[in-house]
């Protein structure tokens, strides 16, 4: 269970965070709730804890208003746990986190925007087919809020990627950052290769870590066709444990496409992406064969 702070600290607001979630099994909770596990016995079976133990962290973040409860079962009545508002505002922490460990723990401390195919983040990517994608919504160049996977397609393709040099102008030193160069040609080639995804029943969407208004003035400069969303509070990066990086003070993806079906279920995962026109074929490739199913 969480410690009380002591007298001396309660002006921290570190030791305050401590206290509620510095044991690690209430880090890891917010993990799983964040990727869409939110009953009782599938955080169990998940994190391998005890129930006595699971009922007191999950007791806890409730009491700290990081969780909530749902109730999804009556006679008996049964719960879920939700990350409430203060729940998801820790979504940044938790990828700056995995971000430093996959870095300075998993890595080799080398700043990338890459990664080798042999990496703990190519292996946490490459075993993403057959996860689903938790119901989220991120904010869209066109406005408002939208689900990452298109409910009207047969599948829907979602390219990550660092960022773009317009309307913002790119950090210091990006270029010498391996993996960082060819996201404005990345949308391009998607725009360029769009009717062949909407013939084939495909949606497309890309998704990166500048506000909307960013995003939305690249894809009018571009003619974008398709939706950008903003993963900016992280939802996307910690639903799926997307890789990432650090370059001027903000935490960017790294680039990877994924195919995802209407049941959104993840089908295919390229990752690394060192070849940018062979992955867009790759992905329409993927959408066209689900498409056909």
């Amino acid at each position: 269970m969480a410690r009380a702070v002591p007298e001396r600290d309660a002006a921290c607001g570190i030791a305050q965070a401590a206290a509620v979630i510095g044991d690690w099994w209430s880090l890891l909770l917010i993990r799983e709730t964040a990727r869409g596990r939110h009953r009782f016995d599938e955080l169990q079976h998940e994190l391998a804890i005890s129930r006595k133990v699971l009922a007191e962290r999950l007791g806890h973040l409730v009491d700290s208003g990081v969780l909530e409860k749902a109730p999804y079962q009556d006679n008996p009545v049964r719960y879920e746990y939700r990350l409430t508002d203060a729940g998801r505002a820790l979504l940044p922490v938790l990828v700056s986190m995995q971000d430093w460990a996959d870095r300075w723990l998993l890595g080799d401390g080398t700043l990338t925007a890459s990664a080798d195919e042999h990496s703990a983040e190519a292996h946490r990517m490459l075993a993403l087919p057959g996860a689903r994608l938790p119901r989220i919504a991120l904010p869209a160049h066109t406005g408002g809020e939208l689900d990452p996977v298109d409910p009207s397609a047969a599948a829907t393709v979602l390219f990550c990627y660092p960022a773009t040099g317009r309307p913002s102008p790119l950090p210091d030193g990006w270029s010498s950052i391996p993996g960082t160069v060819g996201c404005t040609l990345e949308n391009r080639l998607f725009r360029d290769a769009y009717d062949d995804f909407a013939a084939a029943g495909v949606a497309v969407r890309g998704v990166g870590t500048q506000r909307p208004d960013e995003q939305r003035d690249f894809a009018a400069a571009e003619e974008i066709p398709f939706p950008l969303l903003s993963d900016m509070d992280a939802r996307l990066s910690a639903a799926l444990r997307l890789p990432t990086f650090r370059a001027g003070q903000a935490l960017r993806l790294k680039r990877a496409v994924l195919t995802v079906d209407r049941e959104r279920a993840v089908r295919h995962v390229q990752f690394p992406v060192t070849d940018v026109p062979a992955a867009v074929a790759a992905a329409l490739e993927a959408g066209r064969r689900i498409a056909e199913e």
